[in-house]
């Protein structure tokens, strides 16, 4: 029993527990804006995690305990910065010392049957995890949160009216993600069990995913699972 218990630990040491601060259905319905989290405190090895910035002015991703944000400057472009004295007034995100691989089914080539196939394959588990999508993506569209600042929320709409979208076709990103069958309004939206953000390899450009298009066996996905 003993030993059997020692094989065990190291695999439950492979990562921690998802951490939600604040929820989406707060910032989103309650007009919740403020920022609940210090980025700073999770720029540490082995820290992933996504949300947006506070008074929804932007986005957040960390890698690796790398935190970088994107904003939306005057000219209407796209900035990416690694930028960690930021707050968050909701986010989600796991220490992860290792990932397992998982081969994707040919049949999944972009975000929508990513959702299917995670669900299909992890809902009977009752575990939220975070995974990481790279490679080669055929497109790639996200948006940016940029609400004027002093605007009152009261629902989504005005949370996403000022959206910026982007997008890039034929790029090398990685996409991280976080899965969870019940934490809608939390850190996934109501119609969704997945919650990503993508960067591009040479971090120059990223945002939260609303679109993914890929060749499946062409990409690496990772699930932080022992």
């Amino acid at each position: 029993m003993v030993m059997a218990l020692m094989a065990y630990l190291p695999l439950l040491a492979q990562k921690g527990p998802v951490r939600a601060t604040g929820a989406m259905r707060n910032t989103m319905f309650n007009g919740q804006l403020a920022g609940l989290i210090d980025l700073d405190s999770l720029a540490l090895p082995g820290t992933f995690g996504i949300g947006p910035l506070e008074y929804l002015r932007g986005e957040v991703l960390v890698l690796d305990g790398e935190v970088c944000t994107s904003a939306v400057n005057n000219s209407g472009s796209m900035l990416v910065t690694r930028d960690q004295a930021m707050k968050a007034p909701f986010f989600v995100h796991q220490a992860v010392k290792q990932w397992k691989e998982v081969q994707l089914p040919d049949s999944v080539m972009d975000l929508a049957g990513l959702d299917r196939f995670l669900t299909a394959r992890y809902a009977g588990l009752n575990e939220p995890f975070a995974f990481r999508l790279s490679g080669p993506f055929e497109r790639v569209e996200v948006h940016i949160v940029d609400v004027p600042l002093g605007t009152v929320i009261n629902g989504p709409d005005d949370a996403h009216r000022d959206n910026k979208h982007f997008q890039r076709s034929g790029v090398e990103a990685e996409a991280l993600g976080f899965f969870s069958t019940a934490h809608k309004a939390v850190f996934t939206h109501h119609d969704t069990n997945i919650h990503v953000h993508a960067i591009t390899v040479d971090r120059d450009w990223m945002g939260h995913v609303e679109a993914l298009s890929f060749i499946a066996k062409r990409m690496s996905l990772q699930v932080a699972l022992p």
